[in-house]
């Protein structure tokens, strides 16, 4: 997400070669559910591709906070007001809908130029004209590529902040933290619930529904048109190798998986239970200490690759978007192309961005460690403000749906607070 909209922003302020080394073969309709919340939106939109994304996208009306086991609400959230609110009513999609409608707003400028299959082996130069080495995964040659500014969004596992850290503190890497939880991801079709009144409506509905239980939760919502029900669910880690240079995913069983919600109840059961054998994967939630720098030279890291994030505030795709935006600002407004020039830019991208995404990936953990109390009394203190949050007395201790978070992520514009900075951050730098 990071790559295509730096492209698509880029090409957007004129400038006029830019090329993006993809290794996966295609986009194809790959990835789960993602939310669409309106600070990304009020960024693509200005990209010319908002538009095409809300065709198969859901309007999301309220969010549901339920006991696991029960189904029994604990807290509803109306997000009717959020469009009146931020410009941009709160949206859910599939990744391959966002990731697909980038790439053709990409495509329709020549300055973009797409090479898929191709893995960066190795940075051979983060500036003055950063250079790195290119293995085609279909055949043929490595080769070089020099250019006046490399940007690192190649996610979690990034070679290019592998290499830029490397250079910077020798083999001291950021510190991989280990959540100790994991995730399925589950994409159910329309035509496996339309048989059952309840999921039914549940899939032809307007709404968030999150259960809950010590430990775990479940999240789900439609997208696709509502041909499709996502359902992401976090739960305590005892499926993966104990070294967090393990893989991040694994093949999962069935039996497993049920076992893992047994304390959820009918509902939930139900929308386990249509999951095909063989259709389980499971993800490894990780995240990394905050970084010490997100750039070297004319090279700047994007994304997950300098602040990947939990899943528990919806906000990494749109955090990307706005490192995105806010690249396509900075660059636009360099006073010449001298490499000192564009490492400056970058600097100015750093500070306008850091804070904020470090601030929301704590808040995301924040937010699990919440949602995931056990037993006791700060559970009792929780469940409290979720009564108090229904009778309209209090706050929303998941911070996804609570009015003050989303007030301080959704009215955010990263492309002004950009604009506006420039001018005095630039000159200090």
């Amino acid at each position: 997400m990071g790559g295509l909209a730096c492209a698509l922003a880029l090409a957007n302020k004129g400038f006029k070669n830019i090329e993006v080394y993809e290794f996966a073969g295609d986009l194809g309709f790959v990835g789960a559910g993602i939310q669409l919340p309106p600070n990304m939106a009020r960024i693509l939109e200005r990209l010319g591709c908002w538009e095409d994304i809300t065709k198969e996208s859901t309007k999301i009306q309220s969010t549901s906070i339920r006991q696991g086991s029960t189904n029994q609400e604990l807290a509803h959230v109306d997000l009717s007001e959020v469009k009146s609110q931020y410009g941009f009513q709160h949206q859910v999609g599939h990744r391959s809908n966002l990731a697909g409608s980038m790439y053709e707003a990409c495509k329709k400028y020549p300055s973009v130029k797409f090479n898929f299959a191709c893995s960066v082996e190795q940075i051979d130069s983060f500036g003055p004209h950063p250079s790195f080495t290119v293995l085609p995964r279909k055949g043929g040659d490595k080769y070089k590529v020099e250019v006046d500014v490399l940007l690192g969004a190649d996610g979690i596992k990034s070679n290019v902040r592998t290499a830029m850290l490397a250079l910077e503190r020798g083999n001291n890497q950021p510190k991989i933290i280990d959540t100790q939880q994991a995730a399925y991801r589950i994409m159910l079709k329309r035509d496996q619930m339309k048989h059952d009144p309840e999921l039914l409506q549940l899939v032809d509905s307007d709404a968030v529904v999150r259960w809950i239980e010590p430990r775990r939760h479940v999240i789900a919502y439609p997208v696709s048109n509502k041909q499709i029900y996502n359902i992401s669910t976090a739960h305590p880690d005892s499926h993966f190798a104990a070294a967090p240079s393990a893989t991040y995913t694994t093949r999962g069983e069935k039996s497993a998986m049920l076992e893992e919600y047994k304390d959820f109840g009918e509902t939930v059961h139900k929308l386990l239970a249509l999951v095909p054998e063989g259709e389980v994967c499971e993800w490894k939630l990780r995240v990394h200490e905050p970084l010490p720098t997100w750039v070297n030279q004319t090279t700047a890291l994007v994304g997950d690759a300098c602040h990947p994030t939990l899943p528990h505030l919806n906000q990494g795709a749109a955090q990307a978007i706005e490192d995105a935006a806010v690249l396509s600002v900075v660059l636009s407004r360099l006073p010449d192309t001298s490499a000192s020039s564009i490492n400056k830019a970058l600097r100015v991208y750093q500070e306008v961005r850091k804070e904020r995404a470090d601030t929301l990936v704590q808040l995301a953990a924040q937010s699990g460690r919440t949602l995931h109390l056990g037993e006791g009394a700060a559970k009792a203190e929780r469940d409290a403000q979720f009564k108090a949050l229904k009778e309209k007395t209090g706050k929303n201790p998941d911070k996804w749906a609570d009015a003050d978070v989303q007030r301080k992520i959704f009215s955010h514009d990263c492309m002004q607070a950009a604009e506006d900075e420039f001018e005095g951050l630039f000159a200090r730098m």
